[in-house]
């Protein structure tokens, strides 16, 4: 285990840190609406990195490239690159949460559900 460590660079964004789940229940009352609400705002982190990653790879977009000059193309791979690289959207989202800096309220007729 220890060599795969060696072999890739990890940043700290990246790694999972285990949350207080009291924590994210006290946001709410619920846990189970936190871990919604999360989930959600992942899902909108999610699409608007696949909007911005397809944006600039659409850039490098060429109907007449051949086979070759598709592979040999670095800036389109360095770009890909820099996206694996990027956190996961649940990670920003939790951490978002927690911080206080995701907008939600709960629907008028759940309430009187």
């Amino acid at each position: 285990m220890s060599k795969l460590r060696r072999q890739h660079s990890y940043s700290t964004s990246n790694v999972v840190e285990p949350k207080n789940l009291v924590d994210l229940k006290a946001k709410t009352g619920n846990l189970y609406e936190s871990i919604a609400i999360i989930a959600k705002r992942a899902n909108q982190i999610n699409i608007s990195i696949k909007e911005e990653l397809h944006n600039k790879l659409e850039e490098f977009a060429s109907h007449t490239d051949s086979l070759e000059e598709i592979h040999e193309n670095k800036e389109q791979i360095e770009i890909s690159k820099a996206y694996e690289r990027m956190p996961n959207p649940s990670l920003l989202s939790t951490q978002e949460f927690i911080e206080d800096k995701v907008y939600y309220r709960k629907n008028e007729e759940d309430l009187f559900s």
